[in-house]
């Protein structure tokens, strides 16, 4: 049933900094042919680590999110550079945004977001048996490093500035694992 489509024509149809907007031509196995755009990263994939201090105690960051013109409240996030690995750049972001460094790094899930015209692809980590470290990153100001409980989740995730969906859904699947550790 799912023969993946045939791919062709593939046209930058205009290109900044950070994406490439491309057109593709698609045909599907029963002869049917569309257009499709979608929006191409500059790099393939990036990590959103879930820093736990504890089995409860998770931490979080303000940062200015430019889509939606406000500080979002948000887990540690950033792309993977050229020839890191997935623990690589987790363990990066997680000195560079908040100052601590983990011991314990698992791999939870691969994720997609708007998978119809994005190709995204966001790798989600939990850090566990954090320790205190510093380096600077490409932060434009310091980021507001705040400490929330897993058990009071089903209320931190009505929180006006937590709007992300991908950090919405890795503190869920960050509560589940660490339960399961249990």
């Amino acid at each position: 049933m799912h023969k993946k489509p045939k791919v062709s024509n593939i046209k930058n149809i205009a290109t900044t900094k950070f994406f490439n907007i491309q057109s593709i031509d698609v045909e599907f196995s029963n002869g049917e042919k569309r257009q499709y755009e979608r929006l191409k990263p500059s790099c393939e994939s990036a990590v959103l680590v879930v820093p736990m201090l504890d089995d409860n105690a998770v931490l979080m960051i303000y940062e200015y999110s430019g889509g939606t013109d406000k500080y979002e409240l948000t887990l540690v996030k950033g792309k993977i550079d050229e020839g890191e690995s997935t623990f690589e750049a987790a363990n990066r972001e997680l000195i560079e945004e908040i100052g601590y460094g983990a011991k314990k790094l698992s791999f939870i899930k691969t994720m997609t977001l708007a998978p119809g015209y994005q190709s995204n692809i966001t790798h989600i980590v939990l850090a566990q048996d954090l320790y205190r470290d510093h380096a600077k990153g490409d932060e434009p100001e310091p980021l507001e490093v705040v400490k929330h409980k897993l058990s009071d989740l089903e209320q931190l995730v009505y929180n006006k500035d937590l709007t992300e969906a991908r950090t919405i859904a890795a503190l869920y699947m960050a509560r589940a694992v660490i339960k399961n550790q249990k």
